[in-house]
């Protein structure tokens, strides 16, 4: 990927309280794998393009994005977006493999929104204690 002057630093990422204990749930060699690759966003930070990040079409969050990758014989998506404080928080994961990817990304999608507006909440509310 060609350098710009976002890439030169480190990107803050972090794990939605919510999606934890689901990441906690994957077998091993995919939760290794995908902590492995949110790299790619730590590294590139918004600057991530394809084929390993592409924007997530149908989110009511116009930055939500998706971190493609391999593992435990899937096809594994990984939502995730940057907030305000220009983190980017990952939200919501899961294999594609072997099903309808309509019904998927339907369901990769909403767990995200959800997650990332609770996520916007929490922010809201500690900025407003301040």
């Amino acid at each position: 990927m060609p350098r710009s002057p976002y890439n030169r630093r480190v990107w803050v990422v972090e794990l939605a309280p919510e999606f934890e204990p689901e990441l906690l749930a994957f077998p091993a060699e995919v939760r290794i794998e995908l902590l492995a690759q949110a790299r790619v966003i730590e590294r590139f930070g918004p600057t991530a393009r394809r084929p390993r990040v592409d924007t997530l079409n149908g989110s009511k969050h116009a930055n939500m994005k998706e971190l493609r990758f391999d593992a435990g014989g899937g096809v594994w998506r990984l939502a995730f977006a940057f907030d305000p404080r220009r983190r980017a928080i990952l939200l919501a994961a899961g294999d594609k493999s072997g099903g309808s990817e309509r019904t998927f990304y339907r369901r990769l999608i909403a767990a995200a929104d959800t997650r990332f507006d609770a996520h916007l909440n929490r922010l809201n509310r500690s900025r407003a204690r301040k």
